[in-house]
């Protein structure tokens, strides 16, 4: 749980069909639907969706609710990126995600994304000035894509333009689903 009452809040999941990180998708979803949050799993395709545990081991199956080409940005207040390395990889090749992406940060909705899901937030270029954390192996493509700076913490909130939540790995998630609760709750 985040210890915050998120009753009526509306959060929008967004991943691929295969290869998102189990832990990065389960325990935000389901900690923000104990304290009431409303989690919407939008994924590429309408299959079940199959994680995977350190990027190699299978996972549980997740049915999505809907899938991204069908979603409504302004449906939704916060958006969450988990990752998981081929499901970052191929859902930031995506158009119809990319497009949400920026949709939320140009409207100034929060974001949140964890290990390698700012790679979503590099190719929507939404990240130039702002400090953020991630998988240590993605440093250098946000350094690249001009973020003002990388750090190696749990969890970073940037609310510089729009609301920014970075975490690094599943080891630092109750870090990060808190920060997200409190973004989410407007704490």
């Amino acid at each position: 749980m985040t210890d915050l009452p998120l009753d009526g809040h509306r959060v929008l999941v967004l991943v691929t069909n295969y290869g998102v990180e189990q832990d990065e998708l389960l325990m935000p979803l389901e900690r923000l639907r104990e304290d009431g949050a409303d989690v919407i799993v939008a994924a590429t395709g309408s299959q079940p969706i199959q994680t995977l545990v350190g990027d190699k081991d299978i996972g549980r199956t997740v049915q999505p609710d809907t899938t991204i080409d069908a979603v409504d940005p302004g449906d939704h207040q916060l958006l969450l990126l988990p990752g998981g390395t081929l499901n970052a990889d191929q859902l930031r090749l995506d158009d119809a995600a990319m497009s949400l992406v920026r949709a939320f940060a140009s409207s100034g909705r929060p974001i949140a994304a964890i290990c390698h899901g700012p790679w979503a937030l590099v190719e929507a270029d939404v990240v130039r000035g702002r400090t953020l954390t991630s998988y240590p192996s993605l440093r250098t493509d946000i350094r690249n894509a001009g973020a003002a700076s990388w750090v190696d913490e749990p969890v970073v909130t940037d609310t510089e333009g729009y609301p920014l939540v970075t975490s690094r790995t599943p080891k630092d998630l109750d870090h990060f689903i808190g920060a997200v609760g409190r973004t989410l709750g407007g704490t």
